[in-house]
């Protein structure tokens, strides 16, 4: 699992990767911080920024990384242009008028990176909840993943497990793809597995968990879209050519879109591609998908408005509500002017059931 050396890090001239970041997740497993109104990636969870300007930050570097191209919904559109502000001139936001999933949001991404820059030109396609810790080794995988990508292949990264978690996907290496390249083949997918499974591909060495962060060309992946989900290349064709642009907005047009599939690019891509490549990475990657996840990251202690006694591997966290917790073990205590949540440690994510539960009438919950 070997990653590229710094000095291959500099890119050809000419060819800066072009940022792809999804914000089109409602993030509501962090209920009740974390709303469809005001999801998980516009709020400074771990430390005093936003993780959606975590990740901008992330791929701030000229010399590396083009402006910007964010995918989001159209209830998000202020919080996300005010982050772009002095992101380049090509910063560029694509506004959904529906979530459809990420298929067909990285389609319309790669519509208008074919229209506007070149139709090789390579995406580097991340969601905008995401922790990374080190970015230099995200800097590091991407650069090992440049040339597989580079030559047609669709290139995922996949983190080294540090545990056998059963909340994500996995990987399977296969065989390395040029010696010392630092990206492999994929010998498969594995959906979300139950215990022993996870444990048994941890202790393996040879599987990955699926981080949902890739580096393609445009044009490559539009051709695998097309063979494997015509339905969703189609509609993405349709509705970027009949945009509507403004400023840095991007408008696709509502009608190509109606019925246009919802499906995440795993099940419509690359499960199905023999052109997939992965490269491992280590960088301090979580997806902050469930409060447990945050406490391992963010431990609160000494909160104001938090008062502790005789509590053990507790996460209380307060938005100003005062929270007072005496003699107990083992839970999260989330309190906001919102709403107030409780569970035990290990079962987080679940919190979609208590708002199943607290709205029966909607239809589905978005993570």
């Amino acid at each position: 699992m070997k990653q590229q050396s710094s000095s291959s890090i500099c890119p050809v001239p000419g060819r800066l990767i072009v940022p792809v970041v999804l914000s089109g997740g409602g993030g509501t497993r962090l209920w009740p911080y974390s709303t469809n109104e005001t999801p998980k990636q516009f709020l400074p969870l771990v430390g005093s920024k936003s993780l959606f300007r975590e990740t901008l930050d992330r791929v701030a570097d000229a010399g590396r990384y083009a402006s910007p191209i964010v995918v989001a919904g159209e209830g998000h559109s202020d919080q996300c242009e005010l982050e772009l502000q002095g992101r380049g001139a090509g910063s560029r936001l694509i506004l959904e008028p529906f979530p459809r999933n990420t298929a067909p949001a990285i389609a319309l991404a790669a519509e208008l990176v074919q229209a506007e820059i070149s139709a090789d030109a390579l995406m580097l396609v991340m969601p905008s909840d995401h922790v990374i810790d080190d970015p230099e080794a995200f800097h590091l995988a991407v650069a090992a993943g440049r040339a597989a990508a580079e030559a047609g292949h669709l290139a995922t990264f996949g983190i080294c497990p540090t545990g056998a978690e059963t909340g994500y996907g996995y990987i399977e290496l296969g065989s390395e793809l040029a010696e010392d390249s630092g990206a492999f083949e994929v010998a498969g997918f594995v959906e979300k597995p139950l215990l022993a499974s996870a444990e048994a591909m941890v202790a393996g060495g040879r599987h990955l968990w699926n981080a949902g962060i890739f580096l393609f060309r445009a044009d490559v992946f539009l051709e695998e879209l097309s063979k494997f989900a015509p339905r969703i290349a189609a509609s993405a064709k349709r509705a970027a050519a009949a945009s509507v642009r403004k400023a840095i907005r991007v408008a696709p047009n509502r009608e190509a879109l109606q019925n246009c599939p919802s499906k995440s690019v795993d099940y419509a891509v690359m499960e199905h591609s023999s052109r997939v490549a992965v490269v491992p990475m280590a960088a301090g990657w979580s997806d902050v998908g469930s409060w447990d996840a945050l406490a391992d990251l963010a431990p609160i202690e000494g909160t104001d408005g938090v008062a502790l006694i005789d509590c053990d591997n507790c996460y209380v966290r307060s938005d100003g509500l005062q929270v007072a917790a005496l003699g107990v073990s083992d839970l999260i205590i989330v309190a906001t002017g919102k709403g107030i949540l409780v569970l035990p440690r290990g079962r987080s994510q679940e919190v979609k059931r208590l708002l199943a539960k607290m709205n029966p009438d909607r239809e589905g919950v978005s993570n």
